[in-house]
C-alpha cells in the first residue's frame, strides 16, 4: 500500500468522529527491533513501526446506524522486513456501515466486513444481512467481491501470471445460511458458498488450477445438558467435476462432576478443496491433492489448592508425510487472588512412522521432546511475564541447519498508565531452524478513548 493510501486511511478514521454522537477510538502502536543471523545470508537489523487504529461510531443520525473501521500501517526504519523489499505496507481490515433493526434481531452491513458461517471465514467487499424467523429459524446472506491479498511476483507456487488468473477467476462471492434452533439445547445450520464464477476449465484458455469454490456446509451445536457439549461442521465441495468432503471438524466435551472434564476432537481435510479459495495463494497450494486426518483428546482435572492438571494426546496423519503421535501434560497453578500464575508442560512427538521424503533426511517431521515453563505476575498497575520453550530433536537434519536443540525465551513488562492507556515491552532471544541467533525487542502502546455529544466522556 502506497503512502497516500496510509494517509487516506487515517483521515477516514479520524474524520468519522465528526459523524457520530458516540465514538470509541482504539488502537495499538508498536515499535519492534530484531537482529537476525541466518545461515548463508548476511546479518540484518529490522525496526518496523506499526500503527493499528480502529473506530466505532454509533447513533449516526439514528440509534440504529453505526460505523465500524479498523486498519493498520507499517514502515521500516532500517532493513526491509517485507518480502518484496519495500519498507511500507498497510491494510484496511474492515470498514462498514451497520443498521440494526428494532425487531427480529435483524441487521444489514455494507462495506468491507468478515463473514463466519459453516463454510468458513470470508472477507468480503459487499453487502450482508441477517434476521431471525419464526419457529426458531434464522437466515443470513451476503454478496460482493472477495478481498484478495496481492502476492504478485512473490507467489512462489504459481508465479505472477497465475496470480492474475487467480484474481480473474474469483470475481464474485455469495453465500447464505439457514439455521434452526429447535430448543435451547442447540442449533443446526446449512449454508452455501460460491466463490468465483469462472472455473478453470471454462476459461477461453483452460487453466490447470481451479481457484473457485462451490461448497455446502453443515454446522452443529448440541448442548443437551451442562455436562455435554458437542459442536462441529462438515463442508462438501459441490463444484462441477468435483464432489468430495473438504473438511470434517468435530469436538465433544464431557464434564465428569465439578472437577474433571474430558474433550475429544476429530478432523479431516482435503487440501485441494479446503484451500481452493484461500486469500493467500503464495502460502497454500490450491493444486495440492494431499489429505490430512487428526484425532485426539485431553483430560483436565481442577485439583484442590488452585492446581489444574491436563493430559493430552494427538495423532495426525498426512498422505505425503506419514503419521505423528504427540502426547504430554501440563500443570497450572494460581494463588488466591490470581495475581500470580505459573505453568509448566512437557510433550513428546514421535514421528517414527513418517514417510521417506528425500535421501538427505529420513523423515521431514522429526521426533522431538518439548519442555515449556511460564509465569505471569500482576502487581497493582504492573504486569510481568516470562515464557521459555525448548525443543530437543533426536537426530540432526538439514531442514534444521544441523541443530538438535531449538529454544526461545520471551520476557514482558507492562504498565497501566490510565484506565484507557497501557504501555508494555517484550524482549526475546531464540535459536531456530531459520536463525541461529535472533534477538527481538518490542515496545507497545494500547489505548482506547470514547467521546459523546451530550454529557459523554
Amino acid at each position: 500500500m502506497k503512502r497516500h493510501t496510509h494517509v487516506a486511511l487515517i483521515a477516514t478514521l479520524m474524520s468519522a468522529t465528526a459523524w457520530g454522537q458516540e465514538v470509541s477510538l482504539y488502537g495499538t502502536t508498536m515499535a519492534q527491533m530484531w537482529k537476525s543471523e541466518d545461515p548463508g545470508f548476511k546479518k540484518a537489523t529490522y525496526t518496523p513501526a506499526t500503527q493499528y487504529l480502529g473506530i466505532d461510531a454509533t447513533k449516526l443520525g439514528t440509534d440504529n446506524l453505526s460505523l465500524h473501521l479498523f486498519g493498520w500501517g507499517k514502515t521500516d526504519l532500517s532493513d526491509s522486513s517485507n518480502f518484496d523489499g519495500t519498507k511500507s505496507a498497510g491494510y484496511l481490515n474492515y470498514g462498514y456501515l451497520q443498521y440494526q433493526f428494532s425487531k427480529a434481531n435483524a441487521e444489514i452491513k455494507a462495506g468491507r466486513f468478515t463473514v463466519n458461517q459453516s463454510t468458513g471465514f470470508e472477507q468480503v467487499d459487499g453487502v450482508s444481512a441477517r434476521t431471525d424467523l419464526r419457529g426458531g429459524f434464522t437466515f443470513s446472506g451476503f454478496a460482493g467481491k472477495p478481498v484478495i491479498y496481492k502476492a504478485g511476483d512473490l507467489d512462489f507456487v504459481s508465479g505472477k501470471s497465475a496470480q492474475k488468473n487467480y484474481e480473474f477467476q474469483r470475481d464474485v462471492i455469495v453465500g447464505a445460511r439457514l439455521g434452526w434452533r429447535p430448543s435451547s439445547t442447540g442449533e443446526i445450520g446449512v449454508s452455501y458458498l460460491q466463490d468465483g464464477s469462472k472455473m478453470a476449465q471454462d476459461l477461453t484458455i483452460p487453466q490447470p488450477v481451479d481457484y473457485t469454490r462451490r461448497q455446502v456446509g453443515i454446522d452443529l451445536t448440541y448442548v443437551p445438558a451442562t455436562f455435554l457439549d458437542l459442536r462441529g461442521r462438515t463442508i462438501y465441495d459441490v463444484a462441477n467435476q468435483r464432489s468430495n468432503i473438504a473438511e470434517n471438524d468435530y469436538t465433544a466435551t464431557v464434564k465428569l462432576g465439578s472437577q474433571v472434564s474430558v474433550a475429544g476432537n476429530y478432523a479431516e481435510r482435503n487440501f485441494l478443496y479446503y484451500f481452493a479459495g484461500t486469500n493467500l495463494p503464495s502460502l497454500f497450494r490450491q493444486a495440492d491433492n494431499d489429505k490430512f486426518k487428526g484425532w485426539g483428546g485431553n483430560i483436565t482435572w481442577n485439583a484442590p489448592w488452585s492446581i489444574q492438571l491436563i493430559a493430552d494426546y494427538r495423532h495426525t496423519s498426512r498422505e505425503s508425510y506419514g503419521e505423528v503421535n504427540k502426547a504430554g501434560g501440563e500443570l497450572r497453578w494460581a494463588n488466591a487472588d490470581r495475581t500470580l500464575l505459573l505453568g509448566a508442560s512437557g510433550h513428546v512427538a514421535n514421528a517414527a512412522k513418517a514417510l521417506l521424503v528425500d535421501s538427505a533426511a529420513p523423515f521431514r517431521s522429526l521426533s522431538y521432546g518439548e519442555a515449556r515453563a511460564w509465569a505471569l505476575v500482576t502487581k497493582g498497575k504492573f504486569t510481568a511475564s516470562l515464557d521459555g520453550i525448548l525443543q530437543k530433536y533426536r537426530a540432526s537434519n538439514p531442514y534444521l541447519n544441523g541443530l538438535k536443540n531449538l529454544y526461545e525465551v520471551v520476557g514482558s513488562l507492562g504498565y497501566e498508565v490510565t484506565k484507557n492507556v497501557k504501555v508494555s515491552g517484550d524482549l526475546s532471544h531464540a535459536t531456530t531452524a531459520v536463525s541461529k541467533n535472533e534477538t527481538r525487542g518490542l515496545l507497545r502502546a494500547e489505548y482506547r478513548f470514547g467521546m459523546a455529544s451530550k454529557g459523554g466522556r
